[in-house]
């Protein structure tokens, strides 16, 4: 059976993969990546890319906005206050309302201030934006944040650019059995397999960055990420085999020859 198509904030979106728009070569690599991946939408962080300013070579001359959905983010902000500022004037540079929140907590491991990401989100979303939300993996926070009005909930896999997968398996499945709105696995994914343990828990989609943009070939990882998005969402749907302590034969044992 077909699946149904990723809604976030009432938007349809047939690709499950978001990818960001740091860390590559150029901007025209990110494009090539960004197509090989399949994405519809990618994340603008808007202290350190040049989106549409008038000086030197711009995003939006390869990532065409009308092709992509940009998610502007508040990456590098530590307080509630910078975030929320830095995403009014995203809201007064591009009219965008559908946002990625992000508070961090320190420079060394990046880890999300909860306590400011929560003030910040209320925040926001009084002031009528839609708020996708970066968090640490507590199903108690996630819970908050989704009470809040947030329209998704995006748990680290581990900490961001570690390329070290998912951390914490049971943290994520509760965070998704009790969540109604999207959940999306953002931050810590390495290759395709994290991607696929992700979709595997039953996550909506997975966010990653540095995964594509770091690796060897930016634009075959990208594909790879593709496929294994889509693949780790059918064996989700399809329901895996039980696990069993002992072997279980595929041919019956009765009536042999």
């Amino acid at each position: 059976m077909d699946d149904a198509p990723l809604i976030i904030a009432g938007r349809s979106f047939q690709s499950r993969l978001i990818v960001g728009t740091g860390k590559y070569k150029s901007y025209a690599q990110n494009a090539e990546a960004a197509a090989a991946a399949g994405a519809e939408i990618v994340t603008v962080a808007l202290r350190r890319v040049n989106v549409s300013g008038d000086v030197g070579e711009r995003l939006v001359d390869h990532l065409d906005p009308q092709k992509f959905t940009y998610l502007p983010n508040t990456a590098g902000c530590f307080t509630a206050d910078d975030a929320v500022r830095t995403l009014r004037l995203a809201r007064e540079a591009g009219g965008w309302r559908l946002v990625k929140l992000e508070v961090l907590s320190d420079q060394k491991t990046l880890y999300p201030d909860m306590e400011e990401t929560l003030k910040a989100a209320k925040l926001l979303i009084a002031e009528g934006f839609e708020v996708m939300v970066y968090c640490s993996d507590d199903p108690v926070y996630a819970r908050k944040l989704e009470d809040a009005g947030c329209c998704a909930i995006m748990p680290l896999g581990s900490l961001i650019g570690s390329g070290l997968g998912i951390q914490n398996p049971v943290n994520i499945r509760l965070i998704v059995e009790q969540t109604r709105v999207p959940v999306i696995v953002d931050a810590g994914v390495g290759t395709a397999s994290d991607a696929v343990v992700a979709m595997e828990l039953g996550c909506d989609g997975v966010l990653m960055n540095t995964a594509i943009a770091e690796a060897k070939d930016p634009v075959r990882m990208a594909r790879a990420m593709k496929h294994a998005v889509i693949a780790g969402r059918e064996a989700y749907l399809a329901g895996r085999m039980a696990k069993k302590r002992y072997a279980d034969p595929s041919s019956p044992l009765a009536g042999l020859i």
